[in-house]
């Protein structure tokens, strides 16, 4: 038989996603330069881009014709309206040794259909010199999911409209078929609207730290174009407008419609901002639906992404329209005014035929009106819930899909075990879950630093939204992503990690004084570099092959290279050999499982922390002072004593309020030698080390106490006021 067993078909079909069904025939097709594209004349433009994507991969120009009198070396394009697949994207690829046949009932199938094609031809190389074997085989396929999507966030960092048409090239070979664009933020305003220039004339650009104008945007003549291009892929752009919050960036345009008096400033600053708009001014929603009304002209989307999410309401609660509009309305807080304010904004885009989308936050309050859609980000409980009160639900939860993440935090296979359908739900509430996304945040991400960030994780998601999960295999996806990773650098993607790249242990030598860093590789295709001072660069470093031995206060630093280019984050290693090195430690109260480094012996293991609080090295203590005594082990005499702390305000963490050191001869009886009190702002949103430092005359002591004191809880005008506060420390050490 022609079609003899699906077994051995993972040895020879490496596409992504995994088809739902693929059974593996006899024989190769060859394609070559006397291959025939044969399609119908309503199939002309899918007919035009087969033959320019085959180009692509092979070198090779194809006829295309309507009909052809031979029977071989055809691939045939058959749009057939009695093919039966569960929904409009399912298709069928014949492959067998005299001609390629696919077919779909639409167009769409037929172009999800090109792409497995595409995906099986060998990449040119001298040995197939012109003629490609493509194995037999018969694949039924259609997607699990009918959204697919790529969150881009265009604002923080601005990407060309060059860029963003060559992902959607890659959304679509990866079968994607949504293109979230996230225009609007707090730091800029990404998209022409004629009513208002003032939008791209100052909400466009912001002036960064140093002096730099940065910002830029797109004329609406760009997103038609663009909006044009993904249709051709058979991509929908999604476009979304934030709203109340994150709005810092239009607020600086027209700051009529804020709560407070300006002037405001396009933000620079990364996180949440307190300014938002003013829905006790009626002008507010004139403005917003103007600026709507033109969006709508741009995007044919039945969908409108509006944002709703981290919405800081202290301006609401102080602004008297606001108060007024609420008693007015019979709103009983500031979480009802926002749903006032969504529905507002839904029931205006659904008089025009549109949808909201927003995210889980719009479930606040009283929620939505029906037919409102909830983007689940804070995990899948927003899914659920949105999902058992009959609303569509996208997922997106941020530990699972948000690749702006790095692969250290977020590794290839987390986001390969996600199932985009949370468990719990009826099959009628099943019907809710449209599907999942990948969220690709730009703070930290400009333009040439997002394929090593995306790839190949999105190939996971890719599976994830497409694969029926009965066919899902970590294992089998690792082998067919080898493949895949050929044809990443064959279309010019700087594909990234799949996981942290290093692994490291350090061991400390008593009797040297020294510390001994031994460093291991976890991904295939890796080798890495090293190199002890303040920065590594490809020429200035060493290829790492035995343990490195590290006897004084020295930092050391390695980073992963793969195709000769340094990939991932660096490690740094900051070691300081002082009294407190490897003495004993004990401490009152129990620090978070989440953030042990290690145990309590990491406070004197003579390694600091660095600037990534997830590094491994800063152990968090949540709402709760720090009471520390170290044993040096005998008397030492010493003459400074010092801790080291972080802060980062959107992360939850803050400096320690104060921190008091005690010493002691004999365990029991400890003397203060002084209090350090914090000078780093707390509202500053940069990140923090210091070093709370206490000098004193020299004095003989076994014992030294530490005592930090927590801010407890969040400030009042935080984002998150009122909830526990972190505390994080690296090192305690004495000299």
């Amino acid at each position: 038989p022609l079609f003899c067993s699906e077994a051995p078909a993972q040895a020879l079909i490496n596409v992504v996603p995994e088809p739902n069904s693929i059974v593996i025939g006899q024989g190769n097709y060859l394609l070559s330069r006397s291959t025939t594209i044969v399609r119908a004349k309503s199939l002309e433009k899918l007919g035009g881009y087969l033959s320019e994507q085959l180009g692509i991969f092979t070198h090779l120009r194809m006829h295309e014709t309507v009909s052809a009198n031979r029977k071989k070396n055809l691939v045939t394009l058959k749009l057939d309206k009695s093919f039966r697949g569960p929904n409009p994207e399912a298709y069928e690829l014949e492959v067998t040794p005299v001609r390629i046949t696919l077919k779909a009932k639409t167009e769409v199938g037929l172009f999800r259909g090109m792409q497995t094609l595409l995906q099986l031809i060998p990449l040119p190389d001298s040995s197939n010199a012109g003629k490609f074997n493509i194995p037999a085989c018969k694949i039924v396929d259609y997607p699990r999911f009918a959204w697919r999507g790529l969150n881009l966030d265009c604002v923080r960092h601005f990407m060309t409209k060059d860029f963003i048409k060559r992902y959607i090239d890659l959304l679509a070979y990866y079968k994607f078929n949504v293109f979230h664009w996230h225009l609007t933020d707090d730091q800029g305003w990404r998209i022409q609207i004629k009513k208002y220039p003032k939008l791209t004339e100052i909400g466009a650009w912001r002036k960064e730290a140093d002096g730099q104008i940065y910002g830029g945007y797109y004329t609406q003549k760009d997103i038609k174009e663009i909006v044009a291009y993904a249709k051709s892929r058979f991509i929908t752009v999604v476009p979304e407008i934030e709203m109340p919050g994150h709005c810092e960036a239009s607020l600086a345009s027209y700051p009529e419609n804020a709560c407070v008096p300006g002037p405001f400033e396009v933000g620079t600053q990364w996180g949440v901002y307190k300014d938002i708009y003013n829905p006790g001014k009626k002008s507010t929603f004139t403005f917003l639906e103007n600026v709507l009304d033109e969006v709508l002209k741009l995007f044919p989307s039945h969908y409108i992404h509006i944002g709703g999410d981290e919405v800081p309401k202290v301006e609401w609660k102080e602004n008297a329209l606001c108060q007024e509009l609420m008693k007015r309305k019979g709103l009983q807080n500031e979480e009802q005014l926002q749903s006032y304010f969504i529905r507002k904004i839904q029931k205006f885009l659904e008089s025009k035929g549109r949808q909201i989308i927003g995210w889980d936050e719009i479930l606040e309050g009283k929620g939505p009106d029906s037919g409102g859609v909830v983007e689940s980000w804070r995990g899948i409980d927003g899914a659920v819930q949105a999902a058992k009160s009959g609303h569509s639900t996208i997922l997106a939860p941020g530990g699972y899909t948000y690749l702006s993440q790095d692969a250290d935090g977020l590794s290839l296979d987390t986001v390969y075990s996600f199932d985009p359908m949370p468990p719990g739900l009826t099959p009628e509430q099943q019907k809710y879950v449209l599907g999942t996304e990948a969220s690709m945040w730009s703070e930290h991400a400009p333009q040439e630093t997002v394929d090593s960030k995306m790839f190949p994780r999105i190939l996971a998601i890719a599976e994830d939204a497409w694969t029926n999960p009965a066919r899902k295999n970590y294992a089998d996806f690792h082998e067919r992503l080898q493949t895949q990773y050929r044809r990443l650098a064959y279309l010019g993607v700087d594909y990234g990690l799949e996981r942290k790249a290093i692994s490291y242990q350090t061991t400390f030598n008593k009797e040297k004084k020294a510390f001994t860093i031994n460093l291991t590789p976890t991904q295939a295709g890796i080798e890495l570099r090293y190199a002890i001072g303040d920065t590594l660069t490809m020429a200035e470093s060493r290829l790492y092959g035995r343990p490195v031995t590290i006897s004084s206060t020295a930092t050391f630093i390695t980073q992963a290279e793969m195709n000769g280019r340094l990939v991932g984050n660096p490690i740094y290693l900051s070691f300081i050999t002082d009294k407190a090195l490897d003495a004993g430690i004990s401490v009152e109260e129990p620090y978070s499982p989440e953030y042990s480094a290690g145990g309590v012996k990491s406070l004197v293991d003579g390694i600091r922390g660095t600037k990534n609080f997830r590094d491994g090295l800063w152990q968090g203590y949540k709402g709760t002072d720090i009471d520390a005594a170290v044993d040096l082990k005998k008397e030492e005499t010493i003459s400074q004593v010092g801790a080291g702390f972080y802060q980062s305000i959107s992360s939850y963490i803050f400096m320690p309020t104060s921190v008091e050191f005690f010493v002691s001869k004999d365990g029991a009886h400890f003397d203060s030698v002084g209090v350090v009190e914090n000078n780093v702002p707390d509202k500053d949103p940069d990140t923090f080390i210091k070093d709370f430092t206490l000098s004193f005359k020299p004095r003989e002591v076994r014992y030294v106490r530490m005592v930090a004191k927590s801010i407890g809880v969040c400030p009042p005008w935080h984002i998150g006021a009122g909830a526990k506060a972190w505390l994080f420390i690296d090192e305690i050490f004495a000299n």
